[in-house]
């Protein structure tokens, strides 16, 4: 038990370092190509940093269809797709409150750049909103299905078009990308350049990967002494680990005033995984209204469409709301 919690907190660290060296070449990244921190945090460093948790679901669900076991394979996919929203849209702001409290108060003020914020919301909302109703469309009707499950997609590509449009009008209001700190390769003598940079980004990535995957079978070790489900598992425990990026990365941005950066990395996380994952969901599994499924959706949901409701005027204490409504999740899935 000691040697586990041991590799945890092993893997716990090779995630911190592999954030903190990520966010650095992200920045120089962003300032290099003079785009936006809004394409910077909601596309950049939201499809970098979820590379774990979508990873996670693909290969549970892939693994189950060439002969291991089908039924757990789709409650782990299931449970991995629908679990790294909740996280996200709960924890993950409620852990930005916490780091974000003592330098400006209960009552302080957060100011993520406002139409990339909405943006962001809006479009998670519509997304998962969809996956939520597909979970009522039976299985004789998969032509809706997959009407359904090709809307997401669309959605997501519908995102990116708009998120780029809109950035060359957002650097020339004063929302460009700014690299705060001197990129870590070039502290040992390498140049500052492209190649440099994207170095950086790729090694960061892999160990951000590798962190992660290390830190969920370490977790499963672990759990297995405790005896919970497959679906249990993938939904509360397994999303603690793969979202460990996006949790860090926006911590490290709000503590440097980076609202921007910070929000982008987790709502851009939100709508990448709430168009594609779902919509692989939606066709391969049987996408069912269990009760941790349907109350994660609705807790989901309720948690993106408070900090929409607070666009523009975010208070550090809204953001305790989001983690009540995790708090709740888990009284009703253990209650």
């Amino acid at each position: 038990m000691l040697s586990e919690l041991g590799a945890l907190l092993v893997m716990l660290l090779l995630i911190l370092l592999a954030a903190e060296l990520f966010t650095n070449a992200l920045e120089h990244l962003g300032e290099k190509l003079k785009i936006s921190e809004g394409v910077t945090g909601s596309l950049f460093a939201a499809i970098g940093t979820a590379l774990p948790e979508t990873l996670v679901p693909l290969l549970a669900i892939f693994g189950g269809m060439k002969g291991g076991n089908a039924r757990v394979a789709e409650e782990i996919g299931v449970g991995a797709i629908l679990g790294a929203p909740l996280m996200l849209s709960t924890l993950s702001v409620c852990l930005m409150a916490l780091f974000a409290l003592k330098k400006r108060g209960v009552s302080g003020r957060l100011a993520p750049e406002k139409s990339g914020f909405v943006r962001d919301l809006n479009t998670f909302i519509a997304a998962f909103g969809l996956a939520a109703v597909a979970m009522f469309v039976p299985h004789e009707q998969p032509a809706v299905r997959a009407t359904l499950s090709a809307g997401l997609v669309l959605l997501y590509f519908v995102y990116i078009l708009a998120t780029l449009r809109a950035s060359a009008a957002l650097v020339h209001g004063g929302h460009g990308t700014e690299a705060g700190d001197v990129m870590f390769l070039a502290r040992l003598g390498l140049p500052g350049n492209g190649a440099t940079i994207v170095a950086q980004l790729a090694g960061a990535l892999a160990l951000l990967v590798y962190g992660a995957y290390g830190f969920i079978a370490h977790v499963e070790t672990t759990s297995k002494l405790i005896g919970v489900s497959a679906l249990w598992l993938s939904l509360m425990i397994v999303p603690i680990a793969t979202e460990l990026p996006e949790k860090v990365n926006s911590i490290l941005w709000i503590r440097k005033r980076k609202d921007t950066l910070a929000f982008g990395n987790i709502t851009g996380a939100m709508v990448f995984q709430g168009t594609l994952l779902p919509a692989i969901g939606i066709a391969l599994t049987p996408w069912v209204p269990q009760k941790e499924v349907f109350a994660g959706v609705a807790l989901t949901l309720a948690g993106a469409a408070w900090l929409r409701w607070h666009a523009g005027r975010i208070k550090v204490w809204h953001l305790f709301v989001n983690g009540a409504l995790y708090l709740g999740y888990l009284a009703i899935t253990l209650g």
